[in-house]
């Protein structure tokens, strides 16, 4: 009857109940998205994982304090599958890692993959495992610095350059590099290189000269590196979680809390993770420098 006498105010609020819908869902969708399941009572391991390319090191700094701070936390498991990344995310994260070590036990579970940068952030844990097969190692620097120089001639474009100082352009793609330029390069990623080796060394307990005899960039399975020292011992996730759990003194099967991802991604919810890490792929592309392994991009 409603209906049939006021057909426009009907049809507003029919307007109205719909878009109420909408935005509540949207708002449930964001808040779940956003926050954290609530933890049940007792003594917990807390798994943080690393995944991808390392160019971003806010959200796994917050999910260790997050962890460091909770009581019913009793050890951590940072679960890694990565090939490395840039360099001050990795160092970021590696220090998180030591401050928390010195709260509660980590143990540093490494997956198909954690070379390189993927490797340096688990070397601050108490304990390394990784699997047999683990792809790992790769302690060293690289750097790509493309040149573009004859296609721009090809084509008749050029460019001019002003700078104020010999070195601003270093690395610039629209011309070759000096012979100067690329000793101050290699200075440059010697630096980095020395910084990757006392990082491990410290985080290991083991001595710089040891690391620096396999520091050459070579990548190692999971069983080669823990022979030379850089793993304790080998295994997958649900091994790493319950020798965390033994080391932080629970007793029994632990409970395992996953963190989750805080950040609402509308993008992520509509296509699927594939398209953050095919971002994550571009984003890698634009490093100058970095800890990372690149097997196929030669």
């Amino acid at each position: 009857m409603f209906a049939r006498r006021h057909p426009v105010l009907f049809s507003l609020l029919v307007m109205w109940a719909i878009g109420a819908i909408v935005i509540i869902s949207i708002a449930l969708l964001f808040f779940l998205g956003k926050s954290e399941p609530s933890l049940s009572f007792g003594e917990k391991v807390g798994v943080v994982e690393i995944k991808g390319v390392i160019t971003d090191p806010k959200p796994v700094l917050a999910h260790l304090r997050s962890l460091r701070r909770n009581k019913d936390i009793k050890a951590i498991v940072l679960r890694i599958n990565s090939p490395g990344g840039a360099v001050g995310p990795s160092q970021e994260i590696y220090e998180e890692v030591k401050k928390t070590t010195r709260v509660k036990t980590v143990v540093a579970s490494m997956g198909a993959v954690a070379a390189s940068g993927g490797y340096y952030v688990g070397a601050a844990a108490d304990h390394v495992m990784a699997n047999p097969g683990t792809i790992t190692g790769s302690i060293g620097v690289i750097a790509k610095f493309p040149n573009v120089e004859e296609l721009f001639k090809k084509i008749g474009i050029s460019a001019n350059v002003l700078k104020s100082g010999e070195y601003k352009d270093v690395g610039s793609p629209l011309r070759k590099m000096t012979d100067e330029e690329k000793e101050l390069l290699q200075s440059f990623l010697g630096n980095l290189h020395e910084q990757f080796i006392r990082a491990v060394a410290e985080g290991r307990k083991i001595p710089e000269e040891k690391v620096r005899a396999i520091a050459d960039g070579r990548i190692l399975t999971g069983e080669d590196a823990k022979k030379l020292g850089l793993l304790d011992s080998l295994g997958n996730l649900e091994d790493a979680i319950t020798l965390a759990a033994k080391l932080a003194g629970i007793e029994g099967e632990p409970s395992v809390f996953y963190v989750k991802e805080k950040k609402f991604s509308l993008l992520e919810y509509i296509f699927g993770s594939s398209l953050t890490e095919m971002l994550g792929e571009i984003t890698s592309e634009a490093f100058h420098y970095g800890y990372l392994w690149t097997p196929a991009r030669e």
